[in-house]
């Protein structure tokens, strides 16, 4: 009796149409496509409520407990099992006889060139979208998006930066690099996917008002082809962990500086 090794399934290199699609939808369904789905039906609730969506806020980095020591634990497990599906996608991506880190740039070969094109992206990405943001509460088409908590303790800062780390790393390994990968083995083509992947991340957003859907939108394009043209995604982690890291660490002092703007309303 032989054993039918073959009937075991697709290798990684050679996944079935009908496997790569079931394997991006699962994918998504745990992760950003999920979040997606949760942030587009808060935008919709908050739009049907009386009040004006500038008039209502959005919290990114709550606090989980009223005990310090606890509230320093939860947030330590909730950022490890978030890098935990980003590892999954990461395994999902290696192949025999390749690195897949390597293969999609995320490693410190070339960190002084990352890093000078990071900080570009972030500058680049950066002025315009804290204008956009401006824009939009003064339209009220912008949620008051409360970065982090404005009772600051030592522990805050550090948690914060890693909070900015994982979602570099969340927003980016699955909106750019997971997605093209699959997406081009269907047969999509360039643009399609760049515009696709955006336009996931702005309802990604979208939780945030109609400002952040365009502004994460033009931050997807970007991205996506950067990504393209530079085959390296270390550069956009490290934009998006400064963008993160400024807004969050910064937030208490631009809520002093300019209640109207980034305090959340009263």
């Amino acid at each position: 009796m032989t054993d039918n090794v073959a009937d075991a399934g697709p290798t990684s290199g050679t996944l079935s149409r009908a496997r790569i699609g079931w394997e991006i939808c699962l994918v998504l369904a745990i992760s950003v496509g999920q979040s997606a789905v949760y942030s587009l039906v808060a935008l919709i609730r908050a739009a049907l409520r009386t009040q004006s969506l500038g008039s209502q806020q959005a919290q990114l980095n709550p606090t989980l407990d009223n005990v310090a020591v606890w509230n320093v634990v939860y947030q330590l497990l909730d950022i490890f099992f978030s890098l935990a599906l980003v590892g999954m996608v990461v395994y999902l991506l290696w192949e025999p006889g390749t690195n897949a880190l390597r293969r999609m740039g995320l490693d410190f070969t070339r960190f002084g060139s990352d890093l000078g094109r990071g900080l570009l992206l972030a500058a680049v990405i950066g002025i315009p979208g804290l204008g956009l943001y401006a824009v939009g509460r003064m339209m009220g088409i912008t949620v008051s998006v409360v970065a982090s908590p404005l009772d600051a303790a030592w522990w805050t800062i550090p948690l914060l930066i890693l909070s900015a780390i994982r979602a570099a790393l969340t927003e980016e390994i699955i909106f750019i690099v997971y997605l093209r990968d699959r997406l081009e083995r269907l047969g999509w083509g360039n643009w399609t996917i760049i515009l696709s992947a955006a336009a996931l991340r702005g309802a990604y957003h979208a939780y945030q008002g109609y400002g952040a859907i365009v502004g994460n939108f033009v931050m997807g394009v970007v991205f996506g082809w950067c990504y393209k043209r530079w085959g390296r995604v270390m550069p956009l982690v490290i934009a998006h962990t400064l963008l993160d890291t400024v807004a969050f660490v910064g937030y208490p002092l631009a809520a002093a500086l300019w209640p109207g703007v980034f305090a959340p309303p009263k």
